[in-house]
């Protein structure tokens, strides 16, 4: 498969998405570069602002199986995996059968995920890193490709639990979910009050999207944007060389690199490009890194946050 057909699809995928989820263009496209980049998405926005219309949407135009989970306080962890019940045959005979739960999907929607308890959070984990599920000691494998698009409210909302800092990190990215500026909000309050509304056409199906996946990894990239990553990872740990401790309590892991390194390839290859940049690897650190880092109380405490922390690093290998 060449170049040109999965950046083609891709394309096609974004017209598509922009047509229905208005106002929130560079939200679908990092959803998509995610995608591309074979990750899982965390969205944040207030209610509202189309997070939930952006995953169905996507749903639609990849043409992949989806299933919607809401999270609450009272969800519990089988009711995301699946449990084993305890048949009995006609003769008598007792066996277990596994009942699957709605984590069997392509594309899975964890709507606001932070209203779950941390027990139920972390239930996704193994799933979302592993592409495969263990209940009473068996394996059970999910559907390929496997991505979770979960959605969050900001933390200061009442009835919220911050996810565990591993369940971050199996996140690729978080994508903030901003209100939409004027025209946008007026396109949205004539199209989508209307008698008809726009709809969403399948442009791509997993095949297809696997197929571009497998593209993105074969994507070179060169020394200085793979030095980038390197020296932007690193500089946003406490162990830094940059002053970090004095600003970083924690930092990102490798699965940070990774994370870069792939999205960087995927971000290419939606613009039809052969191979990333260091532009590329500025754009996508925000969203990369910002949900794998957080700050000394000192740093706080004069104001600081972890995007402008970001933005001073970036400045460091602009």
């Amino acid at each position: 498969m060449g170049g040109a057909a999965p950046a083609d699809d891709a394309r096609r995928i974004v017209e598509s998405l922009d047509r229905v989820v208005l106002g929130q263009q560079a939200a679908t496209r990092e959803a998509l570069v995610c995608l591309l980049a074979r990750g899982h998405v965390l969205l944040e926005g207030v209610p509202g602002t189309a997070k939930t219309l952006l995953v169905r949407t996507l749903a639609l135009v990849l043409d992949v199986k989806f299933q919607r989970i809401q999270f609450t306080p009272d969800l519990m962890p089988s009711d995301i995996l699946g449990a084993e019940v305890l048949d009995e045959s006609s003769a008598g005979k007792r066996s277990f059968r596994f009942i699957s739960g709605p984590v069997f999907a392509q594309l899975l929607m964890a709507d606001e995920i932070n209203r779950a308890s941390p027990r139920t959070q972390s239930a996704l984990l193994q799933a979302m890193q592993e592409q495969h599920i263990t209940v009473a000691g068996a394996r059970h494998d999910l559907p390929k490709p496997f991505h979770v698009l979960a959605t969050q409210n900001p933390l200061e909302q009442e009835g919220t639990y911050p996810l565990p800092e591993a369940q971050l990190d199996r996140f690729l990215m978080e994508i903030d979910v901003d209100y939409p500026d004027r025209d946008a909000e007026r396109r949205i309050l004539f199209e989508t009050t209307g008698a008809e509304q726009t709809l969403a056409k399948a442009s791509m199906d997993a095949e297809i999207l696997i197929a571009a996946q497998r593209l993105v990894r074969r994507l070179p990239v060169g020394d200085s944007v793979v030095e980038a990553i390197l020296s932007l990872v690193r500089a946003a740990r406490p162990s830094s060389e940059d002053g970090g401790d004095k600003l970083i309590a924690w930092g990102p892991g490798p699965r940070a690199s990774q994370s870069l390194m792939l999205a960087v390839r995927a971000r290419a290859l939606l613009d039809g490009r052969l191979a990333p940049s260091i532009d590329d690897v500025l754009d996508l650190a925000e969203p990369i890194l910002k949900h794998r880092m957080a700050l000394t109380f000192s740093a706080r405490a004069e104001g600081r946050t972890i995007p402008d922390v970001i933005r001073q690093l970036k400045t460091r290998i602009g």
